[in-house]
């Protein structure tokens, strides 16, 4: 913990007289904060949510390993939870058995990407994009723009990513990417004025897209948060100046009845 949480902590264990309660209203207060702001925590509600769902669909495959339409939800869903190893390895009978569909394409090909496999992640993705280039407003592009520059093929992931932001302007993530991919062939100015664009359509998208795009938005002003996390720990340590000094003379002003009462003689 850092010194404002530290601070937070010592103030609600005096508040609360008991530490482990203090610490589990520092945890749910922060998680209700990230909630209403960055998002940038997991949500447990979710994560249980789908922890259900994949034991549901795990069940029925294996009472029908047939499902088609269940092992591609199973799959999806490892994708969305960071396991897309595993993802390509439940869609791959889907494959193998001719469904060559966009969804299908897309998750395979992500799954593929996600898991080093560049080269067939580029056949799936191509598959995808030939089915409807418009998918989802520019992911495929997202996807391959990832790919390719964490490939170590910034030309390629330019050619992508040009794509997506002409498809989604406010694409936050995609301009980031973008100028990272501007850096590596050496335009500078380019990938400068790029970051720029970022941030301004950032500040001129609505909350609930914001939230969103925060983190990809402080990945290019890494000042911001910076300052409000000093802003927070400056609060904390005002509010720390004048709350322990009356804490401790409450707790003083407690103990002094007892400390003065006269030995009573035998």
């Amino acid at each position: 913990m850092d010194g404002g949480t530290w601070i937070a902590w010592y103030l609600l264990s005096a508040a609360t007289g008991s530490p482990v309660v203090a610490l589990l209203l520092l945890l749910a207060i922060g998680w209700i904060g990230d909630r209403f702001t960055f998002r940038v925590l997991p949500d447990p509600v979710r994560i249980a949510a789908r922890w259900r769902r994949r034991g549901l669909l795990r069940r029925t495959l294996m009472v029908n390993p047939h499902d088609r339409r269940a092992r591609f939800e199973l799959a999806e869903l490892l994708l969305e939870g960071g396991r897309p190893g595993e993802a390509a390895e439940t869609l791959r009978p889907n494959v193998e058995a001719g469904d060559e569909d966009v969804r299908t394409a897309y998750v395979m090909g992500a799954a593929l990407a996600r898991s080093g496999a560049r080269e067939p992640a580029e056949r799936a993705l191509a598959i995808a994009r030939e089915a409807e280039p418009g998918f989802r407003t520019g992911e495929i592009d997202l996807e391959l723009g990832r790919m390719r520059l964490a490939g170590g093929d910034p030309a390629g992931a330019r050619e992508a990513l040009e794509r997506l932001v002409a498809a989604r302007p406010g694409t936050v993530e995609g301009r980031l990417l973008l100028s990272r991919a501007l850096d590596a062939l050496g335009d500078a100015a380019g990938a400068r004025r790029v970051r720029d664009e970022a941030w301004h359509e950032y500040a001129s998208l609505p909350p609930f897209q914001r939230r969103r795009e925060r983190r990809f938005a402080w990945r290019i002003r890494p000042w911001r948060p910076a300052a409000i996390a000093l802003a927070v720990i400056l609060a904390g340590a005002v509010l720390a100046s004048w709350a322990v000094p009356s804490l401790a003379d409450r707790a003083h002003e407690r103990q002094a009845p007892g400390a003065t009462e006269p030995v009573q003689e035998r």
